[in-house]
C-alpha cells in the first residue's frame, strides 16, 4: 500500500467539532494574576478483541461467562464508551485499539472462511461494522491479523472508518511502511489551540515467524524500540503535544519464541524506558490486565504510563490527560490509567440490533451435525491425564500426515504428534457431534506440518514440555489447582506427545523428569528418527521448544487443523474412542502414579 499524505493524515480521526471560548468574568486583567490554560481529555483503548461482538461463546453456544462473571464483546465495550463520552464531552475523548481484532470466535471465523469478506460482493467484517458504529478512532495491527492471509487484512482495513496503524510493518522490498505508522488527532480546546494527540501504531515482530506462510517476502517486522526511536522524534517535529503508543506487545520484555525472534516480543516496557516523547502505551497481546503501570524513561526521567485492558472486551482503558498552555505549547501536566470492567452494564442494543443477522448465522453454522460419538469426552483433566480428547486430536494429526507421506521418501518412518490443552472446558458429547464441538477443540487458525527430530530430541522436547508442572515431592498432597502451569507456563505450552510411552515424575526437577521413555514397548532408540505432526507455531518457534524449529519439514499443509478435524469426523461418520485413545503417558512420583 503506497503511502502518502492522504494516506498519513486523511485517515487520521479529528475528534471535535467545536466549542465555544469561554468569556472572562470579574475584575480587569491587569488586577488579576495570569490563570494557565488547562485542557482535560480521555483516551479510551481496547485490544485483543479477537472477533467478540456479543457476550456469546459460540463453542458452549451460550452466554460467555467465567469464574470470575466476566463479560466480553465490543456490544457491551461501546456501552461503556456512551458513558465515557457523556460524562467527559464526546469532543473531549478518543478511542483506540491495540491488535488482535479479526481472529478468534467462530463469527470472525465465518466471514474470513466461510462467507468471506474478500468475496465478490461480500459482506463487511462485523468487526468492522461493529468498530465504526462505535466510533474507533484508530488500531494497532496485531499479530493475528494476519492469520487469513493479507487479502483478507486488505479487505477489512478497506471496511474500516479508522486507520490501521503499523509503524514496525513494512514492505520487504522497500523497507517502507505497509501500513499507516500514526494518526494524529486534534482536540478542540475552550482555550486556543487544538490538543494535537499523535497515536504510533506497533506491532508484533512474531507476525515474522507466526504467519511466515503468509507474510514471507512481503513485509518484515523489526523491533518495537527501533521503530519507535524512528517515529516519535517526528511525531514531535510534526507539532504533537501528546504521544501515545498502541502497541500489540506485552509490557514484559520476554519473548515466547525463545531465539527464533530476533526481536524482544513483550517490549512495551522497554519502549517506554528506552525512547523519549512518549506519554501514554496502550499495551496488548499479552491478554493480561494491568490497569496503571509506570514505567521511568531513563533519558527524560519521565514516567511513562502503561496500561493492558483485559482481553475479548473484558476491559476498557481509560487514559486521562491534563494539559497546560505553557511557552507556547501544550504540556502533558498530568496522565493516570485505570479500566472499566464490562460486566457492570448491558450490551448496546444498537450494536444487537445492527449484528443480529451475522450473529443468527454464525450460530446455525456452529450447530450442523456432522456425526455422531459413542461416549462423552472432556478435557476438564487433560492438563494433567492423558485424556481421549487430546487423543481424537493427535489421532487425527498423525493419520494425516501418514497419509500426506504414503509412497514418498520418509513413509517408512513412524509418526508421531503434538497437542496441546486449549481449552479446559471443550467436549465431545456422546451422541450427535457439531461444528463447534468438534472446533472447540481446537481454537487457533494453526495449520499442520511433519518435522523430522530424533528420539534424543524428543526426550529433550518432552523433557521442556514437563516444566508445566509444579515439582511436588512424594508423599506430599497434590491438588490439580496448584500443580500446573508453574513458571507462567500457559497450557498452550504443554504438549503431549502421542505415538510414545512415558511417565513424568513430577517429585523430580524440570529438567530430569520424563523416564521410562520407551515406542511400541521398547526404549526410545536417542538416534532413532521419527516424523512429529505439529501446528506451525510450534514448528515456528513458539513457546521456545527445543529442536523443532531448526528440524527438517518433510510436509506442510495451509488449512487450519480445527478444518481437518472437522472433515474427519465428517468422514468418519462415529467417533470411537476405542479406536485411538490409550493412556500412554501418566504423572508418577518416584514409580508411583500421582492420579
Amino acid at each position: 500500500m503506497p503511502l502518502n499524505r492522504r494516506t498519513f493524515l486523511g485517515s487520521s480521526a479529528v475528534a471535535g467539532a467545536g466549542v465555544a471560548i469561554a468569556g472572562t468574568v470579574g475584575a480587569p486583567a491587569a488586577a488579576a494574576a495570569p490563570r494557565a490554560k488547562r485542557y482535560s481529555f480521555t483516551v479510551m483503548g481496547t485490544t485483543d478483541l479477537h472477533g467478540n461482538v456479543f457476550n456469546w461463546d459460540y463453542f458452549t453456544d451460550r452466554e460467555f461467562d467465567d469464574k470470575a462473571h466476566n463479560d466480553v464483546g465490543l456490544a457491551k465495550i461501546s456501552t461503556l464508551v456512551e458513558r465515557v463520552r457523556e460524562e467527559k464531552g464526546r469532543r473531549n475523548t478518543l478511542l483506540i485499539d491495540a491488535g488482535d481484532t479479526i481472529q478468534g470466535t467462530q463469527l470472525s471465523y465465518y466471514y474470513a472462511k466461510v462467507d468471506p469478506i474478500t468475496a465478490e460482493s461480500g459482506p463487511v467484517h462485523p468487526m468492522a461494522q461493529a468498530m465504526n458504529a462505535i466510533g474507533y478512532d484508530a488500531a494497532a495491527l496485531g499479530n493475528h491479523e494476519f492469520n487469513y492471509g493479507i487479502p483478507v487484512l486488505r479487505k477489512f482495513q478497506e471496511q474500516c472508518d479508522f486507520p490501521l496503524l503499523g509503524a514496525n510493518a513494512l514492505d520487504a522490498k522497500t523497507l517502507l511502511p505497509a501500513f499507516p505508522p500514526y494518526s494524529m488527532h486534534r482536540l478542540r480546546t475552550p482555550c486556543g489551540r487544538d490538543v494535537r494527540v499523535a497515536v504510533l501504531g506497533l506491532t508484533n515482530p512474531g507476525i515474522a515467524i507466526w504467519d511466515k506462510a503468509n507474510v514471507s517476502g512481503r513485509m518484515v517486522f523489526p523491533g518495537l524500540e527501533e521503530q519507535a526511536a524512528k517515529w516519535v522524534p517526528r511525531l514531535r517535529s510534526m507539532g504533537a503535544d501528546v504521544v501515545i503508543v498502541s502497541a500489540h506487545s506485552g509490557s514484559s520484555g520476554t519473548s515466547s519464541y525463545g531465539d527464533q525472534l530476533p526481536y524482544i516480543e513483550n517490549a512495551a516496557a522497554l519502549v517506554a524506558e528506552q525512547v523519549p516523547g512518549i506519554d501514554a502505551i496502550l499495551v496488548g497481546h499479552a491478554h493480561t490486565e494491568i490497569p496503571e503501570y509506570r514505567v521511568r524513561n531513563k533519558e527524560t526521567g519521565k514516567d511513562v504510563v502503561l496500561s493492558e485492558p483485559l482481553k475479548w472486551g473484558q476491559r476498557l482503558t481509560l487514559f486521562d490527560f491534563d494539559v497546560v498552555w505553557s511557552k507556547g505549547r501544550w504540556v502533558v501536566e498530568k496522565v493516570g490509567a485505570s479500566v472499566l470492567n464490562s460486566n457492570t452494564v448491558e450490551e448496546d442494543p444498537g450494536i444487537v440490533k445492527l449484528l443480529g443477522d451475522e450473529h443468527e448465522k454464525v450460530v446455525a453454522y456452529v450447530n450442523q451435525v456432522i456425526g455422531t460419538s459413542t461416549a462423552a469426552m472432556s478435557t476438564a483433566e487433560a492438563p494433567w491425564k492423558d485424556e481421549p480428547i487430546i487423543d481424537l486430536i493427535n489421532h487425527v494429526q498423525a493419520e494425516t500426515v501418514k497419509a500426506a507421506l504414503a509412497g514418498g521418501a520418509y513413509a517408512s518412518l513412524p509418526v508421531l504428534s503434538q497437542a496441546s490443552c486449549f481449552s479446559r472446558t471443550a467436549r465431545i458429547p456422546a451422541g450427535e457431534v457439531t461444528i463447534r464441538d468438534a472446533a472447540g477443540l481446537y481454537p487457533f487458525e494453526n495449520t499442520l506440518e511433519a518435522r523430522l527430530l530424533t528420539g534424543a530430541q524428543l526426550k529433550d522436547y518432552l523433557e521442556f514440555s514437563a516444566r508445566y508442572y509444579a515439582q511436588t515431592p512424594a508423599g506430599a498432597p497434590v491438588d490439580p489447582a496448584k500443580l500446573t502451569n508453574a513458571g507462567g507456563t500457559p497450557d498452550y505450552n504443554y504438549d503431549a506427545v502421542y505415538g510414545l510411552s512415558y511417565e513424568i515424575d513430577i517429585a523430580r526437577p524440570a529438567g530430569s523428569r520424563i523416564v521410562n521413555l520407551s515406542f511400541q514397548g521398547k526404549p526410545l532408540d536417542p538416534a532413532a528418527q521419527f516424523v512429529l505432526a505439529v501446528n506451525n507455531y510450534r514448528a515456528s518457534g513458539g513457546g521456545a521448544f527445543p529442536h523443532v524449529a531448526a528440524a527438517k519439514q518433510v510436509w506442510a499443509n495451509s488449512d487450519e487443523i480445527r478444518n481437518t478435524i472437522i472433515q474427519w469426523v465428517k468422514a468418519q461418520g462415529t467417533v470411537d474412542p476405542g479406536r485411538f485413545a490409550s493412556v500412554d503417558w501418566k504423572l508418577t512420583r518416584d514409580g508411583v502414579p500421582v492420579f
